[in-house]
């Protein structure tokens, strides 16, 4: 079994809690809520727990002095020791060149080699073959040798087709250049412009139709602008359509008009907005002399102020919300981020495409399958109507048999003797029957088929009878759609 790692450093509130316990003269209580530090405390074998009166008390074991003397766990030091002690029999098992390197390499299973956490020396050596086998040609040109680990943790040594590598790797996604000063503004942005209103502070044009979904400092409007220009003049480039719609939410409109890309058919709303910080609220005048009259009444804590930093993607409470946004950061800038955005948008729309041709074989197979199932039900009615009408018509040839042979049997009592004339017209009669019910005199014929209705076929048929179309007209001959590739049955 392999032995558990353990972590053995420590977090800050970790450490505040074990100085904490460290200082006391005696057993230090732990509260609810620090629990699960003392915990993370107790599994490093750092303090001791145990239950007293109503709750968890702790005290710093052995190990956890040595720790606070050295700032080092002592199995931490064992492990050390340990792996430190083979360490120059580990060495005298590295490769003694680049050449033997490579060729230990090349003999893996994957071209891969990994030393686990070795000691100096033995670091030392696998490092000079690395740069033998480097400096003197010893990797085969078309290959790369690399080497990750080189001062500390495990030591992996890999070869690898460096064109191969490179062929696999996707390329890069384009850039899309924002202009410094808009001389030809997109349609859009010029209907936004004229619509952004006489506000100083804040620029709002969610909902309003005909123009980019803005939620900006006025300070940032320019800048809104001229990235959402850039935006939609590239998508434009690419053959997709720009265009304003209403919004829908579960099939109904909300009456919130949204701008959207449209690509392949499928619609992707965006909006640009400025991220917001959280700051305390300084109460106004206004506000501290209406708490006075009532004091019930609530001053917020904080205030939401813009911070400059814009954010662009799915507008908030859409279908597509935080499915596809990007924003400032500390890394980067949304204007070096738009390239990604657009491959998003286009492999949401390329994704949304592959579902939709899915759902049609779906919904195909699934119409192609009741179909068959209506053709095998129609099979089934039409044979057992066929059976019962067989069945029948065999009955009804014994029974016009046995009734002639009543009948011979009645003439023949009555040839010794003069047979009432009442008799003779009955047996004529049922002679005359068993002329009319026996199939036999006359010619045979397939029965006509049952009709082919829903009802009729109800009993054979699982399932909603009403998916799909019926595929039987009035006189139950198979009329399928003109879609539906069945035959008749």
């Amino acid at each position: 079994m392999e032995p558990k790692l353990v972590k053995y450093t420590l977090t800050e509130q970790q450490a505040a809690m074990f100085r904490q316990i460290a200082a006391a003269s005696s057993a230090v209580p732990i509260a609810p809520k620090s629990s699960n530090t003392a915990w993370a405390l107790e599994q490093r074998g750092l303090i001791k727990r145990s239950w007293r009166g109503s709750g968890h008390v702790a005290v710093v074991t052995s190990d956890g002095r040595y720790f606070l003397k050295h700032g080092k766990h002592p199995k931490e030091v064992q492990a050390e020791k340990e792996r430190l002690a083979g360490d120059a029999e580990q060495a005298e098992r590295a490769p003694a060149d680049g050449a033997e390197l490579i060729a230990r390499l090349q003999s893996a299973t994957i071209w891969k080699l990994t030393v686990p956490d070795p000691g100096p020396q033995t670091r030392g050596r696998w490092r000079a073959a690395f740069y033998d086998a480097l400096h003197h040609d010893h990797v085969p040109g078309e290959l790369k040798l690399r080497w990750t680990g080189r001062q500390r943790g495990d030591c992996v040594f890999t070869l690898v087709y460096e064109e191969a590598e490179k062929a696999a790797q996707p390329p890069p996604v384009p850039t899309i250049d924002v202009p410094d000063v808009l001389g030809r503004p997109h349609q859009l942005v010029r209907a936004t412009r004229k619509a952004l209103g006489r506000s100083k502070t804040v620029v709002d044009t969610r909902g309003t139709p005909e123009v980019i979904s803005l939620h900006v400092s006025r300070e940032q409007v320019d800048r809104a602008l001229r990235i959402m220009h850039a935006l939609l003049t590239e998508a434009e480039s690419r053959g997709y359509q720009v265009e304003t719609r209403t919004e829908h939410h579960r099939g109904q409109a909300v009456h919130q008009m949204v701008m959207v890309i449209v690509i392949r058919g499928h619609a992707l709303p965006l909006a640009i907005t400025e991220q917001t910080t959280k700051v305390p609220h300084e109460p106004s005048t206004q506000e501290i002399r209406q708490q006075q009259r009532n004091p019930w009444t609530r001053i917020p804590k904080y205030d939401h102020e813009f911070n400059g930093r814009l954010e662009l993607g799915a507008p908030a409470r859409s279908w597509y919300q935080n499915s596809y946004t990007y924003r400032d950061s500390a890394r980067w800038t949304l204007e070096s981020r738009l390239g990604h955005l657009l491959q998003d948008l286009e492999q949401r729309a390329a994704a949304a495409e592959r579902r939709q041709r899915e759902e049609e074989l779906r919904k195909a197979e699934q119409r192609r399958r009741w179909y068959a199932a209506v053709a095998q039900a129609r099979e089934r009615q039409v044979e057992r109507h066929r059976e019962k009408v067989l069945v029948e018509q065999v009955e009804a040839r014994h029974r016009a048999a046995e009734i002639r042979a009543f009948c011979r049997a009645a003439r023949t009592r009555a040839d010794g003797a003069s047979a009432a004339a009442e008799e003779l017209e009955w047996l004529q009669w049922a002679e005359a029957y068993a002329d009319r019910i026996d199939p036999l005199c006359a010619q045979l014929v397939t029965p006509p088929d049952p009709p082919a209705s829903r009802e009729a076929l109800r009993a054979l048929l699982q399932g909603d009878l009403y998916a799909h179309p019926w595929p039987f007209d009035s006189k139950g001959r198979w009329t399928p759609p003109e879609e539906e590739v069945a035959q008749r049955p």
